[in-house]
């Protein structure tokens, strides 16, 4: 008995919950209906504007071409009133040179005969009556007003509704990332020319191949782009890809999106290993400033740390870590060796970031090493490192170091400077970050993984990251790996 009770009990919880939804989705019916007749409502109230709108412009037309037919037909009245006029006038002349003939016919004496024919000739021959025209001046057709609105009626025949349009194609190749720029290329499948914009879409992903719903960032949109081109600026490649769509609109409505695609931007973000750095410098993510008594006062705490400090390995360095094969063997840099590493190595690749230095930073260099430098090494004096110094003590001294060589650059200190490491190819080239001019290139075959290293004496450094290689320094890249000889003598093939 209970068994049924409760088998009931299920059916009638069934039958209420069908009937929860029965009524929902009538309802939403009834609002689909009302929906229905209030769009259809608008959509004539919009399609009366429209024919009112165009019966505004026929009107408007009718009346200035009216205006010309009237003032054309003034014109050819106005100049055929003056040939009557002229015509009236020399006719009236005329009579009167006739009625004087006649009776000159009359007179008698031969002599007097004679002087009346002079004059009367001398009169016909200035005659107005004898240099008039005696053809209309202007025509009286107006057949050059006429109009005919035989292909006007086909087209205002074929209006229809407008069509829904077809999704764009985004042209990959034509596509451009550069410059932390992605410029985006498309065009539609078959001419459109009801199209009155587009509607572009993009989300950055750590994935190629085709959008994933998990996980996934919100789509970033730009509306209202009126050419098949558009050019995303300012971008900071903090990920791998980007995904990109197209929507095409007309005044009434938006079609289907273009196949999503992804470019790869290729941006290598790195921020400065505290960990790594030497005890007189603060750091902070990408930030790395000289403190002359952050030292002394790190080391009165560790000394205190030390003695109860257990073996057992920090948290933050734990093997785990997947920044940790990035690091260096030793916690501190020590001596004069005011150095801080990059958290991530460059293993492989065509890499750029750039550094700004503090107006009144009195040394520093930015350049790149091998894994686990010395404790008391400095960048450029050893023949695992590279860089380029700056020394604003005393006199400003700008050069070039690897080996404990150094070659004077004689040229400006810009206020920033860009670093380009094309691991594969060898080639680690300074810039003017601002004109993209070159300061030096080392060139060398890299045979470790290298950690972006900068060294800072009384003052600070700021590092930008997640930086595209500029279209500017691809340039004169291939410019001057066409040149011969022009490697620097500071330049070698690393051991």
């Amino acid at each position: 008995m209970d068994e049924e009770r409760e088998t009931l009990q299920r059916i009638v919880s069934t039958l209420v919950n069908k009937n929860d939804e029965i009524h929902n989705f009538i309802d939403m019916l009834n609002h689909t209906i009302s929906n229905v007749q209030v769009n259809s409502s608008n959509a004539i109230s919009e399609l009366d504007e429209e024919f009112d709108g165009l019966y505004s412009v026929l009107h408007e037309m009718k009346g200035s071409m009216a205006n010309t037919i009237q003032q054309e037909e003034a014109r050819k009245i106005q100049a055929l009133q003056d040939q009557l006029s002229q015509c009236s006038h020399a006719l009236e002349s005329s009579e009167e040179l006739l009625e004087l003939a006649v009776q000159s016919l009359d007179i008698k004496n031969p002599a007097k005969l004679l002087e009346a024919a002079r004059q009367i000739k001398d009169s016909v021959t200035v005659a107005s009556a004898f240099r008039l025209s005696l053809k209309p001046k202007v025509s009286d057709s107006m057949a050059h007003l006429m109009v005919d609105f035989a292909l006007e009626k086909r087209m205002l025949q074929a209006v229809k509704f407008l069509p829904v349009p077809k999704a764009p194609e985004i042209d990959v190749a034509a596509c451009l990332v550069a410059d932390n720029c992605i410029t985006v290329s498309w065009r539609m499948p078959e001419e459109d020319s009801r199209i009155d914009h587009f509607v572009l879409e993009y989300r950055k992903t750590n994935f190629g191949g085709l959008p994933r719903l998990k996980g996934e960032q919100h789509w970033e949109l730009i509306d209202y782009i009126k050419a098949t081109q558009y050019t995303l600026s300012g971008l900071k490649f903090d990920t791998k890809f980007v995904n990109l769509r197209v929507q095409a609109c007309n005044k009434a409505v938006a079609g289907e999106y273009s196949d999503p695609v992804t470019l790869e931007t290729k941006a290598f973000v790195f921020s400065l290993d505290s960990t790594s750095s030497h005890l007189n410098l603060k750091v902070e993510d990408t930030y790395v400033e000289w403190d002359p008594t952050g030292g002394k006062g790190q080391e009165k705490i560790k000394g205190k740390e030390n003695k109860n400090r257990s073996n057992a390995a920090s948290p933050k360095r734990g093997t785990n870590s997947p920044r940790a094969s990035a690091r260096g063997s030793r916690d501190r840099f020590a001596g004069e060796s005011y150095t801080v590493l990059g958290d991530t190595a460059v293993e492989s690749g065509q890499h750029y970031w750039e550094v700004r230095a503090q107006k009144d930073c009195k040394s520093y260099s930015v350049g790149v090493t091998y894994r686990n430098p010395g404790k008391f090494d400095q960048l450029g004096k050893t023949n695992s490192s590279w860089c380029i110094h700056v020394n604003n003590w005393l006199q400003t001294t700008f050069s070039a170091k690897h080996n404990n060589k150094a070659k004077t650059l004689d040229i400006p200190v810009p206020d920033r400077i860009g670093v380009y490491c094309d691991f594969d190819g060898g080639q680690l080239s300074f810039y003017n970050a601002n004109s993209k001019a070159l300061l030096h290139t080392f060139r060398t075959k890299f045979t470790q993984p290298l950690l972006p290293g900068f060294m800072i004496w009384c003052g600070g450094l700021t590092v930008s990251t997640g930086l595209q290689v500029p279209s500017a320094v691809k340039t004169l890249q291939r410019s001057e790996n066409g040149l011969s000889g022009s490697t620097s003598s500071l330049n070698n093939v690393a051991q």
